[in-house]
């Protein structure tokens, strides 16, 4: 698992869900000088029409290629917990990798109950990537161990376009005022702001 900053030159896919997490994602990859390229996936989430607008503004801004997988399964995805979803994300990323080594990244961050968003689940993943690519793929996870409130920093720091994502777990207009990732921003877009 990669949480270090020694990736300059090397090719990075990151899996961009139109949020403000993968996005810095993308930010802090561009800014160690890698070949970037974004991966959406609907899995028949309900905002997910609205997410990949939001991919697709952010890879315009930034000048970054985008592909876009579907496969909606058969049940309908509710907000919250998926159970399965990064490894989902991770496992299709491995297989559309297309380049011989690389980084597979992730905005995942520190603070959430979920099981896929922790450092276990992110060892026990690159393992099995070691199986299929002997170290050559590893899962790139910069914010492992950062708080919600660390990346809003990071992205006001590098002038991230956070107007341009999109997070609403429900699909409405943001700020929705009910699902967890509408209550994070307003918090956070309440914090003062930094300084220029």
């Amino acid at each position: 698992m990669s949480r270090d900053t020694d990736t300059q030159g090397c090719h990075v896919l990151v899996l961009l869900s139109g949020g403000m997490d993968s996005t810095a994602a993308v930010a802090f990859y561009l800014d160690q000088r890698c070949d970037v390229d974004c991966l959406f996936v609907d899995y028949g989430q309900v905002a997910a029409t609205r997410e990949f607008l939001a991919a697709q503004r952010v890879t315009a801004y930034y000048g970054v290629p985008l592909r876009r997988i579907t496969c909606v399964g058969v049940h309908d995805k509710q907000s919250g917990l998926v159970l399965g979803r990064n490894a989902f994300f991770l496992f299709i990323a491995l297989m559309e990798f297309g380049a011989p080594s690389g980084l597979i990244a992730a905005g995942v961050h520190a603070g959430t109950p979920y099981y896929d968003c922790g450092g276990a689940f992110v060892e026990r993943t690159q393992s099995v990537f070691d199986g299929y690519a002997d170290g050559r793929i590893r899962i790139g996870v910069p914010f492992l161990t950062w708080s919600k409130r660390d990346i809003w920093e990071f992205c006001q720091d590098k002038r991230v376009p956070v107007h341009m994502t999109y997070s609403c777990e429900l699909g409405r207009e943001q700020p929705c005022g009910e699902c967890r990732s509408c209550k994070d921003l307003e918090a956070l877009h309440a914090c003062p702001k930094l300084d220029a």
